[in-house]
């Protein structure tokens, strides 16, 4: 039998519950909030995601995220922005705007 790949708005869910975050789907995407905190998650292309929230995180297999980056870089949003670049193995990364990627904690 193959593996059985979890779908990456699955992985995302995982994510972000593991940080504490409470989740409610919403169409194509999540609403996760924590404390004061709302962060609209979405697995969608920058071009083709909601612009509702002042905080979004796009969530990518490991291989797309910094392209993901560079578009939301290149079209430069009105809202704060992460991407999470999630790895076959389930791990994740956050890459922020700036050049900093910080580890999965």
């Amino acid at each position: 039998m193959g593996a059985v790949s979890t779908s990456l708005v699955e992985e995302a869910r995982t994510v972000f519950r593991d940080l504490g975050y409470e989740l409610t789907a919403e169409g194509d995407e999540l609403r996760a909030e924590r404390k004061w905190r709302t962060v609209y998650v979405t697995t969608a292309d920058p071009e083709d995601a909601n612009t509702h929230g002042r905080l979004r995180c796009f969530v990518a297999r490991a291989e797309r995220a910094p392209t993901v980056r560079d578009r939301l870089l290149a079209i430069e949003p009105d809202y704060d922005w992460a991407v999470v670049s999630i790895d076959e193995e389930g791990e994740y990364r956050v890459l922020y705007p700036s050049a900093d990627v910080l580890p999965a904690p």
